[in-house]
């Protein structure tokens, strides 16, 4: 090993503490960047490399067959802007019989005669393609479980037709739920679920506004209402990518916490280097080292550690992304995908990249530090530094050992600020922490829905011997949910109550169906967060989620149709709901507006208010007595459990923020400890002059205090801000407009424990130091120079 080699490792050696806090505030620094960075890199590639495979629509246009012909459409192909078009194909909404389970929801079925070519390149992940009547091939995402063999029958309709499952197909564009001959086709057409769809690629398709514009194109000349929904490409790629884009601002967050206080400790550390061994650096000239030499051998001692955390937090990072990456490249049946080569190579560069520049800026003094000035060793502060500041807290009612503490500060205010600075950012990260913590809660709480006192779920479907069979209940059947009703009503200490009953539609222009939330009563106290708008209150108008409003292209105050049901139903959105539920593909309504439709739940639950000192417990006995012979039963609240996104945010805001706060923990370790061995013969005048141990941990401790008040004071509101700008972005990753009962979740009495963190964090990492000054035997400390 070089002689510069053994200066830097003989300096870690002897400075292990400051050593560590380089290497663990890069590792976290490099971990949150790295899988922050892979992410939101990555996390589209599959999807994208599956498109290009496929050939996606850029743009898929469902059309009113009785607005516009077959002729008309096929010519559209042509509009300038459009690469190349497929169809039209024959459409059809068509809901498969219960099969004793309960309904599947209705089906968007397109008559298609192959997979395709140019547009919308089917892929078929099992049996085969659809080639005569009585065919169909399932997309494998639909609602249906796509069994090869299985029957699907279909009742509702005037012929009844039973297809056969003979394959399992995906269009990574999601143009259909399921894909027969086009001769099947009216067949499977009830009256008003019929029409055409036309696939679009675009020359220009990367933005939304892009997409717009081709839209407009293509429907300037067709009659006004031909064009009755439309799905961007966009839309679905950030439906696949939503799950991983939530992390994404929340990692970028502490990532760059992590990369300033990288750069703020790798400085610290350097300059206090610097600072307290100009002696050493002295020698090292006496003995022949260059500047040059000497610079770099300071240099060395953050580089190496940084090096080291470097190389740990790319592993870890790793560790935490490819999971999840490689669960998204499954769905499209792309290869794994591995962390891409250059978002290591930009974080390393990066980090590494600042640690030196940081570290050269510092240690450029010990390079220009002349030699005799250097074997000086003038390291003690000035005498009249803090002098006002002594003499003020003399004044001051307290022991001596406790007001010396508190002016110690003001002798060394740069060693004070690096201090409190470390503290700040750990203040930053926990109150950061808590807010999220508070904000993901209050989105499983909307999600929840749970304000009633009491529910009455709705009756699971009963599995018989072979899978199939009629919910429990009297003679097999389920509960009747007017019985049930009948039955809270009549209950002591019913309050307010409504019911909730769920069928299945289709949205023209939209593949898949959504979940129509019909309700009997006014459920606007059930805990739904609005997030603009209003709840409805009366028939015909409806509330939705921000990601049914993105991929249908409606808006509040605009109309939309339902169908699938046994007539089209059109409804007014007049709120915007906050329920990330089914994926945000749902419609609240009143029961009253599907009343034409003849809906048939697939399911009933019914909430319940009690009254005002009405025992919730005795309640829910009661009325288990009254609904026991209907087969349902009553419980207390809306139990439901945690989202694994919410579980795994939460786990990783608390090892990233402890991570932090051990980083700022350390920075007061050194800040003391450098302090504490700067003082050591003074504190050796003290013991000999009668100050106990006790007093001199009180004089060390209290020597940080000022400090973690201040950046305590400091931190909080921070925090709060960086809360208040990370998650919108989160939502916003997700399709989600957060309303502000989810942002707002900071309470006064939060607050005062949240700024007491500070002087927490700082009191841990002086106890060490304040533990070591305690021990110091006096005549060891006198015979220090």
């Amino acid at each position: 090993m070089s002689a510069l080699g053994r200066v830097a490792r003989s300096g870690m050696a002897r400075h292990r503490v400051q050593t560590l806090m380089i290497g663990l505030a890069t590792m976290m620094a490099v971990a949150a960047s790295v899988l922050g960075g892979s992410l939101l890199v990555v996390s589209g590639a599959p999807f994208d490399d599956a498109f290009a495979r496929q050939r996606g629509a850029h743009l898929s246009v469902a059309f009113d067959g009785d607005k516009v012909g077959a002729d008309v459409l096929t010519r559209s192909g042509n509009t300038e802007g459009v690469s190349s078009a497929a169809g039209p194909y024959p459409t059809a909404t068509a809901t498969p019989g219960a099969g004793g389970v309960g309904p599947a929801g209705p089906l968007t079925v397109v008559g298609r005669g192959d997979p395709g070519r140019d547009v919308d390149r089917v892929s078929l992940l099992a049996g085969r393609w659809a080639v005569r009547p009585g065919e169909i091939v399932l997309s494998a995402d639909s609602p249906i479980a796509p069994t090869l063999g299985r029957a699907l029958g279909f009742p509702h309709l005037s012929d009844a037709p039973t297809l056969t499952v003979v394959g399992v197909a995906r269009s990574v564009t999601r143009t259909a739920d399921a894909w027969v001959v086009p001769s099947q086709v009216p067949a499977l057409t009830a009256p008003g679920s019929g029409g055409h769809q036309m696939l679009y690629r675009f020359t220009d398709a990367s933005t939304a506004a892009q997409i717009t514009a081709g839209y407009r194109a293509l429907t300037a000349a067709l009659p006004e209402g031909a064009a009755v929904g439309k799905q961007s490409w966009l839309t679905v790629r950030k439906g696949v990518e939503r799950d991983i884009a939530l992390y994404v601002p929340f990692l970028m967050a502490f990532g760059v916490l992590g990369l300033v206080m990288s750069v703020f400790i790798v400085g610290n550390v350097v300059a206090s280097a610097v600072a307290t061994g100009t002696r050493r650096i002295g020698i090292l000239k006496a003995v022949g080292f260059t500047p040059a030499r000497v610079m770099r051998a300071y240099m060395g001692r953050a580089l190496i550690p940084a090096a080291a955390g470097t190389a740990f937090g790319v592993a870890a990072g790793h560790l935490l992304a490819v999971p999840v990456l490689a669960e998204t490249a499954e769905v499209y049946g792309t290869a794994d995908r591995a962390v891409a080569p250059w978002v290591d190579l930009t974080v390393i560069a990066g980090m590494l990249g600042l640690v030196a520049t940081t570290a050269w800026a510092c240690a450029r003094r010990a390079a220009r530090l002349p030699t005799v000035e250097a074997l000086a060793d003038r390291r003690t502060a000035s005498a009249a530094r803090g002098r006002w500041a002594a003499r003020a807290a003399g004044r001051l009612p307290l022991p001596l050992p406790v007001v010396m503490g508190l002016v110690r500060p003001f002798a060394r205010p740069a060693r004070a600020l690096a201090m409190g600075a470390a503290v700040l950012f750990g203040t930053v990260a926990v109150t950061f922490t808590v807010g999220m913590g508070g904000s993901l809660d209050a989105v499983m709480k909307a999600k929840a829905h749970n304000a009633a006192d009491v529910v009455v779920p709705a009756p699971m479907p009963y599995a018989g011997p072979r899978g199939s069979g009629p919910g429990p209940g009297p003679a097999g059947q389920r509960a009747d949910p007017a019985e049930v009703a009948a039955a809270v009503r009549a209950a002591e200490g019913t309050g307010k109550y409504y019911r909730a009953a769920t069928v299945r539609a289709t949205v023209s222009g939209s593949a898949g169906a959504v979940d129509v939330v019909a309700f009997t009563g006014d459920a606007s106290w059930g805990g739904y967060a609005m997030v603009s708008g209003r709840w409805f209150d009366k028939p015909g108008e409806a509330v939705v989620p921000t990601p049914f409003l993105a991929a249908t292209g409606a808006r509040v105050g605009g109309t939309i149709t339902l169908r699938g049901l046994a007539e089209p139903v059109t409804v007014r959105i007049v709120g915007e709901v906050l329920d990330p539920r089914s994926g945000g593909m749902q419609v609240f309504t009143d029961a009253s507006t599907l009343t034409a439709a003849r809906p048939d739940p697939t399911d009933t639950s019914h909430h319940i208010a009690v009254t005002a000192g009405t025992d919730v417990a005795d309640y829910v006995t009661a009325l288990n007595k009254e609904l026991a012979p209907l087969g349902v039963t009553a419980r207390t609240g809306a139990l439901h459990g945690g989202s694994d996104v919410v579980v795994t945010l939460k786990a990783l805001s608390a090892v990233l923020t402890l991570m932090l706060v051990a980083v700022a923990a350390l920075g007061v370790l050194n800040g003391v400890l450098l302090d504490t061995r700067e003082r050591i013969r003074e504190l050796g005048v003290h013991k000999a002059v009668g100050m106990t141990p006790r007093q001199t941990v009180a004089m060390v401790l209290t020597s940080v205090v000022g400090t973690g008040l201040v950046a305590g004071a400091l931190g909080v509101p921070l925090g709060v801000a960086l809360h208040g700008q990370v998650l919108p972005a989160m939502g916003d990753s997700v399709g989600l407009r957060l309303p502000d009962s989810v942002i707002d979740v900071y309470h006064g009495a939060e607050l005062l424990p949240l700024t007491l963190g500070g002087l927490v964090i700082a009191v841990l990492g002086a106890l060490l130091p304040a533990g070591w000054a305690a021990g110091a035997r006096t005549a060891t400390a006198l015979r220090t120079e």
